[in-house]
């Protein structure tokens, strides 16, 4: 674990730099949507990686490059491995389904994090945390029933399943991104997890990989630019404050992912997405309520 001594912020105010980080990751879902119309998921994500990388290389220079401990790498590898395949899933089903729907469905990840955090820290799980989970799956099918009444068609309902399967894995990469912000400082997290991914993805290149439009150059720096800073703020949020309730911030998406998605792709947010997500979102906050998640015992575990 890193021994850097960290100055005291208060709660408030990292709790402030997570939430601009989920709105700037809002917005960059916005432009990676338009970007895997145009280009697929896997382009999508391969050339906004390099950006990621370069970014996140030139950050690590302007702090001071050092090398990174043994446990600190081993979280970049795994955190990397698992944001890799949690984020071909999601924007492939992004792709697929309203943006408001997908954030609704994306926010089972918390509550699944408490039964993780549970399970990987040998705690008991709560009954509050199973209160949660049957709740929350009601409200996932509030959403499932909605999509059916709507007939968007198969591809909308395999975009559903592979976003519920991302959130699956965005519920360890909460609990990764602790452990990693106790380890590493955000700037060689952003480097080298971000290669990590570049590198799982270029493992395809020769297959895959096509050089993009020029059109697209523009959207795939500012997706990278966009990713890198949520990766920067979020990494300094989740070292200073306890992932359990900064997890919190994450339900404020659903408002960017309702206007962006009407602004920019025309989607309307349906009742029975907004029943589901609140539905949802109530569950998480019950769940939350007991401290699943405690800084002090991620710290141990670090």
């Amino acid at each position: 674990m890193n021994s850097t001594p960290r100055k005291l912020v208060p709660v408030g105010f990292a709790f402030l730099v997570a939430a601009l980080g989920i709105a700037l990751f809002s917005i960059m879902d916005a432009v990676m949507k338009g970007l895997v119309l145009a280009l697929g998921v896997y382009n999508t994500m391969l050339w906004r990686s390099m950006g990621n990388v370069a970014l996140g290389a030139a950050a690590w220079a302007a702090v001071g490059v050092r090398r990174p401990t043994r446990r600190a790498l081993l979280l970049h590898v795994t955190r990397g491995t698992v944001t890799c395949a949690m984020a071909l899933l999601f924007f492939w089903g992004l792709a697929r389904v309203p943006m408001a729907q997908a954030i609704a469905l994306s926010y089972i990840a918390p509550i699944l994090a408490l039964i993780l955090a549970a399970w990987w820290l040998k705690e008991r799980v709560s009954l509050r945390a199973v209160v949660a989970v049957v709740a929350a799956s009601l409200g996932i099918g509030t959403i499932f029933i909605g999509q059916a009444k709507a007939a968007l068609g198969p591809e909308a309902f395999e975009g559903a399943v592979a976003i519920l399967a991302s959130a699956i894995l965005y519920a360890g990469n909460l609990i990764l991104t602790r452990l990693q912000s106790l380890a590493a400082r955000p700037a060689e997290t952003a480097c080298l997890q971000s290669l990590v991914i570049l590198v799982l993805l270029g493992l395809a290149a020769p297959w895959l990989a096509v050089v993009p439009p020029a059109a697209t150059i523009l959207p795939l720096a500012v997706a990278a630019l966009l990713a890198f800073a949520s990766m920067m703020l979020l990494s300094w949020a989740y070292a200073h404050g306890e992932a359990g309730y900064l997890a919190m911030t994450e339900y404020t998406s659903f408002v960017y992912a309702a206007v962006l998605g009407f602004l920019v792709f025309g989607e309307r947010v349906s009742a029975y997405t907004l029943v589901g997500a609140i539905v949802i979102v109530a569950a998480c906050v019950y769940a939350a309520r007991r401290r699943d998640i405690a800084a002090q015992t991620l710290e141990q575990a670090a």
